[in-house]
């Protein structure tokens, strides 16, 4: 043990890491389970991921009578159990009878007495905790005073939730559920969680701007896993070569920032590396990168002392890699923040762990032996008990000889063998008339057990070796077992620096990843301010544009005072919907600090993106279409601010065309009539022509009306996907119609049909006589019999019925 203090007391060695192959991460079923409590208006929350034992909490925060914040977080955390306590406040209730009836997502709810978040049991609780980063011999006070360094003592609400869900985590004993009842469930870090400036983005924008788009893996060996990414922005963004570093970019994505300066940090890491010049810096780094492993895992399964020799090796080359890190980015300007926390943040017991494992850890032995070995030198009684056993080869064929000499001549050849937990044994060959048990017995011998033909036996000789040399093997086990313990706990006590590599190595993943595709994708760096424009110059869709051979990129601009509110109008297929999406998804590119598609661009503040563009229609919802897309409707009307993003596309053709168009120009209206400063960027597209045509919208600056460009050539309707202003006068229906395949007389006689309802013509059916030409000919018939003399004979009135109503009548006779 002496040794081991000593080592870690000395200088750093670097050299090959010694492991041969990438070994590959075990993935362990996680469970998060968030302890909530709502009071007056506020709510406190913490949260436990079992997959790295670390304990998020959020300081006490206002919400809404809705609990919109307590969603979000739900949201993005998906917990499996929530934990709150019996007696609640209506809010929370109402909450919980939400959460219940929405049928994509069931956590398990488990509630407490309210007792059981007493503000000072809490404390107590907390104080009590399982943490292995924590020397053993610390003091109650000492502590105290490190949890209150670690969390926040200003929210009681959070705190009460924290008791509550340790309660929790010691009785369902997470991820210890096999272990000893004496081990505890261990808290590895403590963590603050915000969602304070975060940009409101819901799950149908998620979803209709495909951000995320998760599909069934194809590989038949991993349809357990679930779901893998599709072709989404997340897809083609995420080029990290860590796993936290994908799982960091994820949280971005779930948690766009409004934080001009959070945004600015990321901006100049990425226009650093983006730059030709730093080429070989970003290489470099990526491949350092992709030896950063899990961290967490490895240190969970260090305080439970369940380390294998692959965990020992993973942490070395991640402890090596994170060095060569630092000294690479050491070299870059530091007066970019992230270079700088990196060169200050990966500190100097990086060197002493790595300098530990290098030369304690022997990794040849171990992979062989596939447990823990230790290097010579490190502790001498171990080196002299090795000494003892390889020496041991030698004098057990000595002591086999002289053995085989005092055995029956039949015998040919005996051998000493050592059996840990049982100890040296004298092994002879089976002898053909050894057949019963009784014919194993020799004199001098205590006969122990047959295997492989073999007979095994205890001598005088053999139990004098086991008094003298001891159980080495287990002695030996033992004592490097002990090495490793302590081994393991100077790591523990070390491992906020670890943590730190994870979190600065997983940002710098993140901005790399980002640089790689802005790169290949040719995206500039937007202009963010905290104004309340946005102007994009030769915008691009980024998803539509690596499908298509050929994209028009348009622009899009929105001042504070003019152009607040556009409609498009355009044929269907003229490209409205992509131009939304493609605003849509810049902006929020910018939001999580990304280059964008365009050939400039410059983002004021944006406080949310609100959609309504695509009916979330299903049997489990129990609505039908056109409620859904009145609740996403409402909710860009009641949410939206001045500085918030609204797409909306075809809202109203879910009901009748009156009802329809008249709700939508209330709700333009609704936005044009407030004051210029609370009105948010509306971007509207429709096919219902007659809100401009009739005059519904009140006459406004902050109205703009743009259209999509077609050109007709003969009969051929042609997309030139250019947006320009003005107003679409027709939807050219029976031009798309032929594009899709419909029938030229079908189309044809919808044209027909169209022309006659605009117009205010009767339409005639062709499908059988019209009304008009029934009524003719029974006059013309009329007359004929009016003009009939009854009284010449020569008139033959049957021969009259026969060939003026039968031939031709004879359907009008049938309908009278």
């Amino acid at each position: 043990m002496a040794a081991l203090e000593n080592l870690n007391r000395g200088g750093v060695v670097f050299g090959p890491t010694g492991i041969n192959g990438e070994e590959e991460e075990e993935e362990e079923s996680a469970e998060v389970l968030l302890s909530v409590l709502a009071q007056h208006g506020q709510v406190g929350l913490c949260f436990y991921d079992s997959k790295d034992s670390t304990l998020h909490y959020m300081a006490d925060t206002p919400d809404n009578h809705e609990l919109h914040l307590l969603a979000r977080v739900i949201q993005e955390v998906s917990p499996h159990v929530i934990i709150t306590s019996a007696k609640q406040e209506r809010s929370m209730t109402r909450f919980m009878q939400r959460l219940a009836s929405n049928p994509d997502y069931k956590p398990e709810v488990v509630t407490y007495p309210y007792v059981d978040f007493g503000l000072e049991v809490s404390k107590q609780r907390l104080l009590s905790a399982h943490l292995p980063f924590l020397p053993a011999s610390i003091s109650d006070r000492e502590k105290i005073s490190y949890l209150s360094s670690c969390i926040s003592v200003d929210s009681p609400l959070m705190l009460r939730a924290v008791g509550a869900l340790l309660k929790c985590l010691d009785r369902r004993r997470v991820g210890v559920e096999l272990e000893d009842s004496s081990v505890g469930v261990p808290i590895l870090q403590f963590h603050t969680y915000t969602l304070k400036g975060v940009v409101y983005v819901d799950r149908d924008t998620y979803s209709v701007l495909q951000i995320f788009k998760s599909e069934l893996h194809p590989s038949v060996y991993k349809l357990h896993s679930g779901e893998k990414e599709g072709f989404s922005l997340y897809g083609i963004l995420n080029r990290c070569r860590c796993k936290f570093g994908s799982k960091l970019l994820r949280q971005w994505f779930l948690r766009p920032t409004q934080d001009l300066a959070v945004l600015h940090r990321r901006q100049e890491v990425i226009r650093f590396f983006t730059s030709p010049r730093n080429s070989d810096s970003l290489s470099t780094l990526q491949s350092s990168l992709r030896n950063i492993r899990n961290i967490p895992t490895l240190l969970r399964r260090m305080s439970l002392s369940h380390t294998k020799v692959t965990d020992w090796q993973s942490l070395y080359k991640t402890v090596y890699s994170a060095v060569c890190i630092r000294d690479t980015v050491r070299l870059l300007p530091q007066s970019i923040q992230l270079f700088r926390d990196i060169s200050e943040g990966f500190s100097d017991d990086l060197h002493n762990i790595a300098s530990l494992i290098s030369r304690v850890v022997d990794f040849e032995s171990s992979v062989t032996e596939n447990r823990f070995t230790i290097k010579p030198n490190v502790d001498p009684a171990i080196d002299e008990k090795k000494r003892r056993m390889m020496g041991l080869s030698d004098f057990l064929t000595d002591v086999a000889r002289r053995e085989l000499e005092h055995l029956d001549a039949r015998i040919p050849s005996c051998c000493v063998i050592y059996i840990p937990l049982i100890g040296f044994l004298l092994s002879v060959p089976r002898l053909p008339s050894m057949v019963e048990k009784e014919d194993f017995e020799i004199d001098g011998l205590d006969f122990m057990f047959l295997s492989e033909e073999r007979l095994h036996y205890r001598s005088q000789r053999t139990k004098e070796l086991d008094d003298l040399l001891g159980d080495l093997h287990c002695d030996i086990r033992d004592m490097e077992t002990a090495v490793m313990t302590q081994l393991q706990t100077t790591i523990l006590e070390r491992s906020a620096s670890l943590y730190k590599v994870l979190e600065l190595s997983a940002e710098l993943d993140c901005l790399m990843a980002m640089t790689s595709a802005s790169q290949e994708y040719s995206y500039t760096s937007p202009k963010l301010a905290s104004h309340r424009r946005i102007t994009l110059t030769q915008a691009r869709h980024p998803l539509l544009e690596l499908c298509s051979p050929v994209f028009v990129p348009n622009s899009f601009q929105s001042s504070e005072s003019q152009g607040r509110v556009k409609i498009i109008t355009g044929p269907n297929s003229s490209g409205k919907s992509i131009y939304l999406k493609q605003v849509g998804l810049i902006v929020f590119m910018a939001l999580i600090g990304s280059d964008v598609p365009a050939k400039e661009a410059e983002i004021g503040l944006v406080d949310g993106i609100f959609t309504r563009m695509q009916s979330r229609e299903s049997v489990s919802v129990g609505l039908s279409t056109f409620m859904i897309d009145l609740n996403q409707m409402a909710n860009a009307l009641n949410s939206s601010t001045g500085n918030s993003l609204v797409l909306i596309d075809e809202f109203g053709k879910g009901t009748n065309t009156v009802d329809g168009l008249s709700l939508l120009a209330a709700s333009i209206s609704h936005w044009l009539r407030k004051v210029p400063g609370a009105v948010p960027h509306v971007l509207l597209a429709t096919n219902f022509h007659s809100l401009l045509q009739l005059g519904l919208l009140p006459s406004s600056g902050l109205l703009s009306l743009l259209t999509l460009e077609t050109a007709v050539d003969g009969d051929e309707l042609v997309f030139l996907y250019q947006l320009k202003e003005g107003i679409c006068q027709s939807s050219y229906a029976a031009n798309i119609a032929t594009l899709a395949g419909l029938p030229t007389s079908l189309v044809q006689r919808g044209v027909e049909v169209s022309e006659l309802y605009r117009t205010g013509r009767t339409i005639k059916r062709i499908d059988k006589t019209s009304s008009d030409e029934q009524a003719n000919r029974c006059k013309c018939v009329v007359e004929k019999f009016l003009g009939l003399d009854l009284e010449d004979k020569d008139v033959d009135l049957q021969r009259f019925m026969k060939e003026e109503l039968l031939p031709s009548g004879g359907e009008l006779l049938h309908r009278r």
